[in-house]
């Protein structure tokens, strides 16, 4: 293990932590024993306490056990934009007992099939702007109840901040069998049994792709989530129940959940939730609420300093401003640091280590840089042929070993079996990224080894959105590269070979897309070539096209 990033460590820091050996719901138990009245959640200028938190999710988990039959280690489907209730219904489920699987709110009817048929989750807890998507599932399968929330239910003092309609919206979803409101299933008065999970219990399966078509379920314990929900905070300095954070990524994806809800959720902070990306009510919110802490992707940043009300704002009191899934441009890193004092603190985490491994220390960093390995992970790079540790400076994979690492991919023993490997007696986990290491012991993202697209944070996997295109009746073959895009950074190309006769276009094929797959997959591009370039035994030889792409 290299220690030369040690001399960089903070200072008074363990290189080492240890967590509790609690659930990760146990976190919520207890900031609401210590600060009851303290706000945990502000929705717009609503703002609801620990205690009134803690309340609501006993009584959801009691619902989820008495009347859907929820048991130890079951599966429950969460699919929300970032309101209270996705907090809410996170630790409610995991008061449960139960196994959070957290959903892209984006994705559709067919694509959301995949991960209940997958997962075998038994119920799902929705919004109900998107619920209509959900709704066919409902009955089908192991997926047989559902509960409903209007995220207007916890929109309670008067605000003149610009509310979303879809947030504003009253509850309108028609009865259906297995069907009950939010407010339903609180009302109902039911009391969860007493708490089984510990430690090495089921707590949160996020899904990830990969090279071979369809999602993959990414298997955490509390242990394994409960690490980053307290490292996050802990690397940052004392994070004390006074921080207030903006929560702007999504809870679904592991940044959000980790380094926004559940960091604060343990602290003791509060969270200011926004469902959807708003400038100027993100610059409202940080004035309003004298917010410390932002955790975001560099695209919101961009559009944040390009704000012409950008000087009404009052965002003095930010005291970290950190994310990763992208590097941050230098000159908007820049206009940052001038305009807030504070550096872009710059991470590398993936789902399957429920968020980060590597971050920048707060006395020493470097922008465009993954950061060091922090608490607890040993970070190697490797030679992805030889399996041999590589010196400082050579391009290698980046392997990966501490205790946020998964369990393994659900239902795939060899899929799990092919991702770890043993270095010096350690087993690793090989994240298909290529990097380096520098002489000071910092590492920095090259290239991928998995094909792999990354529009404004949102990983798109090609080989899944090939499989879903081939279903279009015009498509004969198709390769899906990224090409560039001035603000997402990588968009979606697909490069199509039509079937004979075919007459379909590319706004066809596009709004074809749009009706079948998440937004973020769906190609903003489609090229029409005759043929697709092949190797020797006939696989399509995406990294040419990718190439050509890129050189243009």
């Amino acid at each position: 293990m290299n220690t030369t990033h040690y001399a960089h460590w903070p200072a008074g820091m363990p290189h080492a932590i240890s967590t509790p050996d609690t659930s990760v719901y146990v976190n919520l138990q207890v900031s609401a024993m210590r600060y009851p009245q303290r706000p945990a959640i502000i929705f717009y200028d609503t703002v609801l306490t620990y205690a009134q938190v803690h309340q609501d999710v006993l009584a959801l988990a009691g619902y989820l056990q008495q009347k859907c039959g929820i048991q130890r280690g079951d599966r429950v489907l969460l699919d929300m934009q970032n309101s209270p209730q996705f907090i809410i219904a996170y630790y409610a489920i995991m008061r449960a007992d139960a196994m959070v699987v957290p959903v892209n709110p984006m994705l559709m009817t067919d694509e959301l099939q995949h991960y209940i048929s997958d997962s075998g989750a038994k119920a799902v807890v929705a919004s109900q702007e998107i619920f209509a998507r959900v709704a066919p599932l409902v009955g089908q399968g192991s997926l047989q109840h559902a509960v409903v929330g209007a995220y207007s239910d916890y929109l309670r003092a008067p605000t003149e901040l610009a509310v979303p309609d879809f947030v504003r919206a009253p509850y309108a979803v028609p009865e259906a069998p297995g069907v009950v409101s939010w407010q339903q299933a609180l009302a109902a008065g039911q009391a969860p049994g007493p708490h089984l999970a510990g430690p090495d219990d089921l707590a949160c399966m996020p899904y990830t792709s990969g090279t071979t078509g369809k999602p993959k379920g990414c298997i955490h314990t509390h242990r394994s989530v409960m690490f980053n929900a307290v490292a996050s905070p802990t690397w940052s300095g004392p994070m004390a129940p006074d921080h207030v954070t903006l929560a702007v990524l999504p809870f679904f994806h592991v940044t959000g959940m980790q380094s926004v809800m559940n960091a604060m959720i343990y602290t003791g902070g509060a969270i200011v939730v926004l469902p959807r990306w708003d400038r100027d009510v993100a610059g409202q919110l940080i004035t309003r609420y004298k917010v410390t802490t932002w955790t975001l992707i560099p695209t919101m940043m961009i559009d944040f300093l390009s704000n012409p009300r950008l000087p009404e704002y009052d965002i003095s009191g930010l005291r970290r401003i950190s994310g990763g899934g992208a590097a941050m441009p230098a000159a908007i890193a820049q206009k940052m640091l001038d305009l807030t004092g504070q550096q872009y603190m710059e991470g590398y985490g993936l789902s399957e280590t429920m968020a980060a491994t590597h971050v920048n220390p707060p006395n020493r960093m470097k922008q465009q840089c993954l950061g060091v390995p922090y608490l607890n992970v040993d970070a190697r790079i490797v030679d992805p042929v030889t399996l041999k540790e590589l010196p400082q400076g050579e391009v290698g994979e980046i392997w990966l070993h501490g205790p946020q690492v998964f369990q393994g991919y659900w239902n795939d023993p060899k899929k799990t079996e092919e991702s770890f490997a043993e270095l010096d007696g350690k087993r690793f986990f090989r994240s298909g990224d290529l990097g380096y290491m520098d002489e000071e012991g910092f590492f920095f993202f090259t290239d991928r080894l998995k094909r792999m697209i990354n529009a404004s944070g949102f990983k798109v996997w090609p080989a899944e959105v090939e499989s879903m295109m081939y279903q279009h009746p015009a498509v004969q073959e198709c390769c899906i590269i990224a090409a560039r895009d001035p603000y997402r950074g990588e968009t979606v190309k697909a490069v199509v070979v039509k079937r004979p006769g075919a007459e379909a276009g590319e706004e066809d094929i596009i709004r074809w897309a749009q009706e079948k797959m998440a937004a973020y997959k769906v190609p903003k591009m489609v090229e029409f070539v005759d043929t697709l370039p092949k190797s020797a035994t006939g696989k399509v030889m995406w990294r040419a096209l990718q190439e050509k792409e890129m050189a243009k």
